[in-house]
């Protein structure tokens, strides 16, 4: 058995899925959300997805809803293909006029918008779905729009989408403390709702996600340093083709994050091998973005930290993300968090040593995927630099 180191992107998944067909170019619709490209940064495409019909279609944009009712791969996947990107181009410091404006309310209600759009030619699908992103489906020039109806805005969030001497951070942070969910924070930042008044810019919403994991995440970790070790331990848990295995170290924090893909189909380089990213952090955290695991590496960290919190202790991570077959559509970095966060929802088990959690770990794996964990273990940063790693009681 053989295994190849590579990054992210470099992983192809072709999404197999019946698309729909006979989009309208005139359309009433609900919107649950923008959607801001990074193509041609800083002038890139600005859109409103909505399916081509009104009502409530909030869970056409809700993660954690999709969690909570265990929805299926293809049932995400129909959803989001279903939704129309009504699309124009903008420079990132534009943000007046009337459509950005209505881009900007779709970006900060509670729910859907009811719109009226207008369209320059059908829209036409493009199968060039990104990892990292939720997918959509067929994309056209917008000519004009209407918002319909009142829109649902919590007065929290208005509060702090008016306030322009409130920098972004602060106002992410806060909203999230009052139980905002990491997927509408995105939209405020995308949109650029939050932040000084002269520093406000539209965001691509790939970069938006990873902004407000890493940047609430950064806050959790400075929490979670002041509390006392915990056990050893190990959770298991996932859904969509994706699996976490996470190791829990009475260690000060670090963390680790290795992401194996399983799928012979997206593994080009060897008959008989298994490719994997990964990317780490040790106590004093990392100065540059995590280039082989992407967006996973903050989603991944960021559901680990809130389930120290919940525990009320620290630990040293090590987070193992096995890819399967069963995960043939792309459906964006959603999954990584999602999927993790099921993982600690499940009973651990407990361990007396490092050397028991490994072996357990090893047998597990073995068992489940028919992958040899060593692999992995042997080239682990965390486990090498644990060795030399200070205790919590010597700070």
């Amino acid at each position: 058995m053989q295994i190849h180191r590579v990054k992210y992107k470099d992983i192809e998944q072709a999404p197999q899925f019946s698309l729909p067909k006979n989009f309208k170019t005139n359309f009433q619709g609900s919107s649950p959300a923008p959607f801001i490209g990074r193509f041609g940064y800083p002038t890139i495409n600005v859109g409103l997805l909505s399916p081509q019909f009104s009502g409530d279609t909030s869970h056409y944009d809700s993660p954690t809803l999709w969690s909570k009712a265990n929805f299926s791969i293809n049932s995400v996947a129909s959803l989001r293909y279903g939704l129309v990107n009504s699309q124009t181009t903008a420079n990132v410091k534009q943000l007046s006029g009337r459509l950005l404006g209505i881009i900007q309310e779709v970006g900060m209600a509670s729910k859907a918008v009811e719109l009226e759009v207008n369209l320059a030619k059908a829209p036409q699908l493009s199968m060039k779905p990104e990892k990292e992103i939720i997918p959509f489906g067929p994309r056209s020039e917008i000519r004009k729009a209407a918002i319909t109806a009142n829109s649902k805005i919590d007065q929290r969030v208005e509060k702090c989408v008016r306030d322009t001497d409130l920098k972004a951070a602060p106002a992410l942070l806060d909203l999230y403390t009052k139980g905002f969910e990491q997927n509408f924070l995105t939209k405020l930042i995308s949109v650029g709702n939050l932040g000084l008044k002269n520093n406000r810019k539209l965001v691509p919403t790939r970069w938006s996600i990873t902004a407000v994991d890493d940047t609430v995440g950064k806050t959790l970790i400075t929490e979670i340093k002041d509390l006392p070790t915990g056990d050893y331990s190990a959770y298991f848990g996932g859904s969509w083709g994706n699996y976490y295995l996470l190791l829990f170290f009475p260690e000060v924090w670090s963390y680790e994050l290795f992401e194996t893909y399983l799928n012979q189909s997206i593994n080009p380089w060897s008959k008989n091998g298994y490719a994997y990213s990964t990317d780490y952090e040790n106590y004093d955290g990392r100065k540059e973005y995590a280039e082989e695991t992407a967006g996973g590496y903050y989603a991944c960290r960021f559901s680990v930290l809130e389930k120290m919190k919940e525990l009320k202790r620290q630990h040293s991570c090590l987070a193992l993300r096995f890819i399967t077959s069963e995960y043939n559509i792309p459906l964006g970095v959603w999954v990584c968090r999602e999927a993790t966060k099921k993982s600690t929802q499940q009973f651990p088990l407990t361990f007396a040593s490092q050397e028991l959690l490994l072996h357990y770990a090893r047998e597990f794996i073995q068992r489940k995927f028919g992958f040899k964990l060593d692999l992995l273990l042997e080239q682990s940063r965390l486990l090498k630099e644990k060795k030399v790693q200070k205790k919590l009681t010597e700070f």
